[in-house]
This record gives C-alpha cells, sequence and structure tokens, in this order.
C-alpha cells in the first residue's frame, strides 16, 4: 500500500471513532429539550393551590332547616363585598328569618336564642375560633319568628390570623314551641348551620 492510501485509511478510522464519540456523549439534544419543557408544566401544576369554596360568593344565600316541627329558612347576607372580607376588617354576617310549624294547629314558634361561632383555617391548618356571639331573648319566651314575623340580626367576624384562607361560621339556633295554642308548656328545637366565607387577600399582599 502507499503512503497516501494509508493516510486515507487512517483519516477515515479517525472520523468514524470522532462520530461513534459524539453519539455516545449525554442524551440527544430533544430528549433534553422535552425534559426542560416538561419541568415548568409539573411545578405548575404542582402550586397551584385548589380554590376556597365561599357560599356568600354571589353575596347571599338562603338554607332551608328542620328542627323537628319546626322548619326555618334563613337568608345570610354581608353588606361588605367579598373581596374586603381580609383577615384583618370586621366582617359582618346578617340573618333573616322566618318558621312555620307542622301541623300548624295555632301554636307559636319563638326563637329562645342565635349564636354564630367563626373558626378560621387554611388549606393545612386550623385556627383557634373566635369568641362566640349569643344574641340571646330578653323577653320571655322568645322572639315570635313565627311567619309573617321574622327575626333579624347582625353578627360579625373579627379579625382573623392573616395565614387563614376561609372561615366557617356555625350557626345554633333554639327554638320553643307551644305544645298546644294555648299552653304555657314549651317544647325546644334546634337547628344548626354552617356557612363556608373566602378570606380575601389584603391589598397590598404579594
Amino acid at each position: 500500500m502507499t503512503r497516501a492510501r494509508v493516510r486515507k485509511a487512517t483519516a477515515g478510522v479517525a472520523a468514524i471513532v470522532a462520530v461513534a464519540v459524539l453519539t455516545a456523549c449525554g442524551p440527544a439534544p430533544w430528549s433534553a429539550e422535552s425534559a426542560a419543557e416538561a419541568q415548568p408544566h409539573d411545578l405548575a401544576t404542582a402550586t397551584v393551590a385548589p380554590p376556597v369554596p365561599n357560599d356568600l360568593s354571589s353575596g347571599s344565600t338562603q338554607r332551608e332547616l328542620q328542627a323537628g316541627a319546626v322548619a326555618a329558612t334563613v337568608d345570610y347576607w354581608s353588606d361588605l363585598s367579598m373581596d374586603r372580607w381580609t383577615a384583618g376588617a370586621v366582617k359582618p354576617v346578617s340573618i333573616s328569618m322566618v318558621t312555620s310549624v307542622t301541623p300548624a294547629d295555632g301554636q307559636k314558634v319563638y326563637l329562645q336564642r342565635a349564636s354564630m361561632l367563626a373558626i378560621p383555617a387554611n388549606a393545612t391548618e386550623t385556627f383557634d375560633a373566635l369568641p362566640a356571639q349569643i344574641d340571646a331573648a330578653t323577653v320571655s319566651p322568645g322572639y315570635l319568628v313565627l311567619t309573617p314575623y321574622s327575626y333579624s340580626q347582625t353578627f360579625n367576624v373579627a379579625a382573623v390570623p392573616a395565614e387563614a384562607t376561609f372561615v366557617t361560621l356555625q350557626f345554633t339556633f333554639d327554638y320553643l314551641v307551644q305544645t298546644t295554642p294555648t299552653s304555657a308548656e314549651y317544647a325546644k328545637q334546634t337547628a344548626t348551620d354552617v356557612l363556608t366565607v373566602a378570606i380575601a387577600a389584603a391589598p397590598d399582599a404579594d
């Protein structure tokens, strides 16, 4: 073999070796690109928090409650817009209630006591409940709430921890029902209800 042919053969072998080395080093470019595209998507999916339920998202809600023979229709609303329901704000919740009784033989229904307990929380932690707010009747046997007579009251949710993202409102209504239309004896019935209201981020929050 001539010297020129030996040089050509050597160069060919070197080229093959170089291609083999380049082919064996690292992942394929499209694999790295796919991983880079997938990573932000996976991170975004993992950090998106589920939406907080809000029973007052439309500004008001109505509930039908049953307590023995007493059926109550309760309207809840807030005069403070939901975007201002921040942790540090005083957050009013108003209620209006009427009742009916079955059988309707002429006996009356009285509200002896209404109370609200507010419990702030977030997705991972429940904080201490705020002091219960109680409206106890100042007349005996209570406030007449048999339709067409109604009961109205406003409770206030005070400041909650800055980490709270919602507050659970537990309502309790204690009724006294006449055993007969002319009786001075009463049966006690209790209705309960729960609302969840979202806590809005403060305007200057990050």
